[in-house]
């Protein structure tokens, strides 16, 4: 089923015999803008690649990935140009429901306070770091349940996602100081995708700026107060995050990795990484791939 999310703000409402809402989205690549709900958003990726933003952070997703985002937290899944060349479609299920929706205070129940903590932190988006195929199947077999069933499988998976605390890491470290309106959200929306875009290349704040249909010095100012960082350190954010994901998962040089990230510089490169992710680009291998595999790295 094709479906495009067109507002900003989005009410989602159950069919007459659920009190959530499941939905599942294929489409030739995400296109929903940035945007909230009212409800918390559980959400799997079967299949897709790409940049989340959320609140004020971009990180890369990928295939099998699980995500919990709370009421109010806008957020973005952006494919990359790479993954819109492959051809492939884009695969979500995502489950909408309030925290009310089995009653005012059924959430304070004691058998459900890993539940409630939860649901809590998810106030600032929340990531499962690992695949968990259990998870998995029961977001599958959700998109056929109904009723009790249904019910009796959500809460299931919140108990499961619940006890995988080891493995759940906060997208963002504070609750973000900006509310974005509808007619905001949409200007940065086609700002961020305009950024991961054109990563690779060299993405210009002139040109960011006409697409915010503004002039350059105030949308300077506005980029900076709603992202918390300048249109070059944002692009910067961007790159390195793509970094991470290729130093993990390939294994390319560090150069290699530098210039597909859109750097002509490595000691550039290596000094933005260092100064946005704490370590050199080697140093990350290094943890991510392990420590046999720098061996096999060209030194730079």
């Amino acid at each position: 089923m094709q479906h495009q999310l067109k507002s900003v703000y989005q009410h989602q409402s159950g069919s007459a015999d659920m009190s959530f809402v499941v939905r599942e989205y294929l489409q030739p690549h995400f296109n929903s803008p940035f945007h909230f709900h009212d409800a918390y958003e559980l959400i799997m990726i079967p299949k897709s690649q790409g940049k989340l933003y959320a609140g004020t952070k971009v990180l890369n997703f990928t295939d099998g990935e699980i995500f919990l985002f709370g009421p109010g937290l806008a957020h973005c899944f952006l494919n990359d140009r790479s993954f819109k060349e492959t051809g492939e479609t884009a695969h979500a299920i995502v489950i909408f429901f309030k925290e009310d929706f089995l009653g005012d205070s059924f959430f304070e129940n004691a058998e459900l306070v890993n539940v409630r903590s939860l649901l809590q932190a998810s106030s600032m988006g929340i990531k499962l770091n690992s695949i968990d195929s259990e998870l998995a199947v029961s977001f599958r077999r959700i998109t056929q349940s109904k009723g009790m069933e249904a019910l009796l499988l959500l809460l299931q998976m919140l108990h499961r996602l619940s006890g995988l605390h080891e493995h759940l890491v906060s997208i963002d470290s504070v609750i973000p100081k900006v509310r974005h309106d509808r007619t905001d959200a949409e200007r940065l929306e086609k700002v961020i995708r305009y950024i991961i875009d054109n990563f690779k290349d060299e993405p210009d704040s002139k040109e960011a700026a006409s697409i915010a249909c503004m002039n350059e010095a105030a949308f300077c100012r506005y980029f900076k107060r709603r992202t918390e960082k300048t249109f070059s350190q944002f692009v910067n954010y961007v790159r390195v995050t793509h970094a991470t994901n290729l130093l993990s998962k390939e294994n390319w040089t560090i150069a290699s990795i530098c210039y597909e990230c859109g750097y002509k510089n490595i000691s550039y490169f290596n000094r933005q990484f260092k100064t946005i992710i704490g370590v050199t680009p080697l140093e990350y291998r290094s943890v991510h791939r392990g420590a046999a595999e720098t061996l096999l790295e060209e030194v730079v």
